[in-house]
């Protein structure tokens, strides 16, 4: 199993920024991908953005459509970190956000972008947006 951690996550204003970091470890696959969700409360659990890995390199990203333009993953492989920028926050992303990983290749990741194909999470982290 991978295990992750998120951190990262406070008050903002809206406009404001953050940038939540995920360290990672424990895998054993070259092949995986790394997700972004979040959930707000009274909602259930959605994604923000995905990334797949082949091969340790970075493949291909998704991004939720209202964080598009808005928000950036970014990884630093050597380290096993991941990066949530999230820029122009908003009252509506006021969640909990939680990092997650699955060791298999994510051939339509668009489509896998979603909770249940995810093996592996870490504990929240609380983003509080104020208007």
């Amino acid at each position: 199993d991978v295990q992750l951690q998120a951190s990262g996550g406070g008050l903002v204003q809206a406009g404001g920024s953050l940038r939540l970091s995920c360290a990672a470890s424990g895998f054993t696959s070259d092949n995986y991908a790394i997700g972004w969700f979040r959930q707000a409360p009274g909602k259930g659990r959605e994604e923000v953005a995905c990334i797949d890995y082949r091969h340790s390199t970075l493949y291909s990203t998704y991004y939720e459509d209202s964080v598009k333009g808005r928000f950036t993953v970014s990884s630093d492989n050597a380290k096993n970190m991941y990066y949530l920028q999230m820029n122009t926050l908003e009252p509506e992303d006021t969640a909990v956000y939680y990092c997650a990983a699955d060791e298999s290749v994510f051939p339509k990741l668009q489509i896998m972008c979603r909770p249940d194909f995810f093996d592996d999470w870490g504990q929240g982290t609380l983003v509080t947006v104020s208007s």
